[in-house]
């Protein structure tokens, strides 16, 4: 079997309710700023939560031409807009490439929410007389994000989409991870977005009793690990990396914010909502994230955790890491930045290998805010951070990703 490749990121995007590029989200994730507020895109007045982190100041015209505006749901159009960024941040030069070595590998878990619902109901309002748009279909299918990228900038190699509910973009690049690995590209961009902010989507995940209701002081509804956390705060947007080989990153000359080391994935096979109690799917992904990596979990300075909020859902992660930790002592930081963002559904694991890469640039640990006191159920020697950023070692990092229906995944980066 030929030698593995190297696999280093060398371009970063995003678009999210903490900013709308890498720099200004990044100064408002290590100052903990919150996000969430009153639902803007319609009245949510009648549904059980009425706040969520919503993008700020984004106009999708100012980015892209009206002829994708008219080709697209949001969730696509977030997708080109940080794709945009991070392609322009690697900066590597499509006249060099054969355009097969180019591929796009990205997630969503909804795709066209917004369009669905509008779709359905001008039906339903037109007196049952079918008169969908006959961009419909396009717009709504989740791997037309993956499809417009690669016709907006020319890719012509791997191009597909993934749906692992929230472990979905955590997905996609682990598979740009294992092409690019086995010499079937030399450059993926991968990553997620999501634009949930509809009537549907809400009132889907309030039903299910999944969201905080904190209606009174949304910005402080997000506190993952606190004895008072009720549910998650829904997010929306897109982050976006640039994967390369690590060969061909270095013969360019090009930045590189770190190697991905390890990856990979696991299922509960225990609820179609719930994880797992006692996390035993979720501690065997970082073990094997974490052997793939060459490492243990005392190797880890840092993991951002899944973290949503939600009662089940924190606690079981927790028993994840001391499970795999063992009798040994946790030395590594851990935060839940979903706190600040929100949960971005299938785009979270995104924004947040962007924030665990940005922890390595700069070694700073960003934190969990709003939480004030943790669970007494949590191990008492998880070290999660909260309210303030903290300057420390970040080498080696862990991210955590789980979705509905049981999907676990993770990634470990690691400082060149």
């Amino acid at each position: 079997m030929n030698q593995l490749h190297r696999v280093v990121v060398t371009g970063l995007g995003v678009l999210a309710p903490s900013g709308n590029e890498i720099e200004s989200f990044w100064k408002n994730i290590i100052n903990g700023k919150p996000t969430a507020s009153r639902i803007e895109r319609f009245d949510p007045d009648l549904f059980r939560t009425k706040f969520a982190c919503q993008l700020q100041g984004f106009n999708a015209a100012d980015f892209l031409n009206q002829h994708d505006l008219k080709r697209s749901d949001l969730f696509t159009q977030y997708a080109l807009v940080a794709a945009d960024q991070a392609i322009k941040d690697s900066g590597f030069d499509m006249d060099k490439l054969s355009p097969f070595d180019v591929g796009v590998i990205w997630g969503s878990g909804q795709g066209g929410m917004g369009v669905f619902e509008q779709q359905v109901t001008t039906y339903v309002e037109g007196g049952n007389i079918p008169r969908h748009s006959p961009f419909f279909v396009p717009k709504l299918i989740a791997n037309m994000s993956s499809a417009m990228i690669s016709i907006r900038h020319g890719f012509m190699g791997i191009n597909y989409t993934t749906v692992s509910a929230c472990a979905t973009a955590n997905t996609a690049i682990m598979d740009a991870f294992n092409y690019i690995r086995l010499g079937k590209a030399k450059i993926i961009i991968s990553g997620g977005s999501e634009a949930p902010i509809t009537e549907a989507s809400v009132g889907g995940f309030c039903a299910m009793k999944a969201m905080s209701t904190q209606n009174d002081s949304p910005e402080q509804a997000s506190k993952p690990f606190d004895i008072g956390r009720d549910g998650f705060v829904m997010g929306e947007g897109a982050g976006a990396l640039v994967l390369e080989d690590y060969e061909h990153a270095k013969a360019r000359g090009a930045t590189i914010y770190g190697e991905l080391k390890g990856a990979a994935m696991t299922a509960d096979a225990y609820h179609i909502t719930y994880t797992h109690p006692e996390g035993i799917g979720a501690a065997k992904a970082m073990k094997i994230a974490l052997k793939e990596a060459e490492a243990n979990i005392s190797d880890v300075d840092y993991i951002n955790a899944h973290g949503t909020s939600t009662p089940v859902g924190d606690l079981s992660e927790t028993k994840a890491i001391k499970a795999l930790a063992g009798s040994a002592k946790l030395k590594m930081l851990i935060s839940s930045t979903k706190s600040m963002t929100g949960h971005l559904l299938g785009a979270a694991g995104a924004i947040e290998a962007v924030i665990c890469l940005l922890a390595i640039r700069d070694q700073i640990i960003p934190p969990t805010i709003n939480t004030v006191q943790i669970d007494p159920d949590i191990p008492s020697d998880m070290r999660i951070l909260l309210k303030d950023a903290v300057q420390a070692k970040v080498v080696m990092v862990l991210s955590n990703t789980f979705g509905f229906g049981g999907h676990n995944a993770t990634l470990v980066f690691k400082a060149l």
